[in-house]
């Protein structure tokens, strides 16, 4: 699990939320390290070692920082990304996620994920969630998360100051990106066997959350119903 030094919810509230999809709102764990592995392997790789690394960037980003001679990140992103939409069978929703999105207003949410766009739709799919509202994905900026500009998109194209949106992540990349947008967040440990020391507020999952409206229309994230 994911080790932090509180679990007190943010008390002020928000125009928006802003969501990470793999390991945040969905599990594609399986799936995901079936595909790595094969590639890794491929690449004679240490698959044990390379996995872990994985979780959070863009694929392009993981392949082109192992610097192998003679592979094109772009092409073997391709292939990984083709045999992922593939490979969806065993993807599901992380214990609430599913209530909880449908409790949001539409125009004050999105996704913002290392995915292709492709990828993500395909996974949101499989997972039974929504994917008709705002969907920042890999292709639609140039540097990546731990860079600030996925959320920094996601925030002005729901016409938010970056400073009133509230992160869901899962992964240090993510938090990191977050963090340099300036934004808050809560980390989601559901899908995590390995320690990160964060003082970012932690949930298990969202089974014990729930939005509310304050008066004058921010968004508040609450346990178990209770009001602001």
């Amino acid at each position: 699990m994911i080790t932090t030094t509180t679990t007190s919810l943010p008390e002020r509230s928000f125009a928006a939320f802003l969501f990470d999809m793999d390991g945040t709102i969905l599990t594609s764990i399986r799936s995901a390290e079936r595909v790595w592995t094969s590639w890794a392997t491929r690449h004679g790789l240490d698959v044990e070692t390379f996995l872990p690394t994985l979780h959070g960037k863009r694929t392009h980003d993981t392949i082109r920082q192992l610097g192998l001679p003679g592979v094109d990140p772009i092409a073997e992103a391709a292939w990984i990304t083709a045999a992922e939409i593939e490979d969806v069978a065993d993807i599901e929703a992380i214990q609430g996620a599913a209530d909880f999105l449908a409790s949001l207003p539409p125009d004050r949410w999105g996704i913002v994920t290392s995915a292709p766009r492709a990828l993500a739709e395909a996974r949101l799919a499989a997972a039974g969630l929504p994917s008709n509202n705002l969907l920042v994905a890999a292709e639609d900026v140039e540097h990546g998360k731990p860079a600030p500009d996925p959320f920094l998109l996601g925030a002005h194209k729901l016409g938010v100051t970056p400073a009133d949106c509230l992160v869901f992540e899962d992964t240090r990349t993510g938090l990191q990106a977050a963090a340099a947008a300036g934004m808050e967040s809560i980390v989601v440990t559901v899908t995590h066997t390995h320690p990160l020391e964060t003082d970012v507020v932690s949930v298990l999952d969202y089974a014990d959350l729930r939005m509310n409206r304050t008066a004058d229309g921010l968004l508040q994230v609450t346990r178990g119903g209770s009001a602001p």
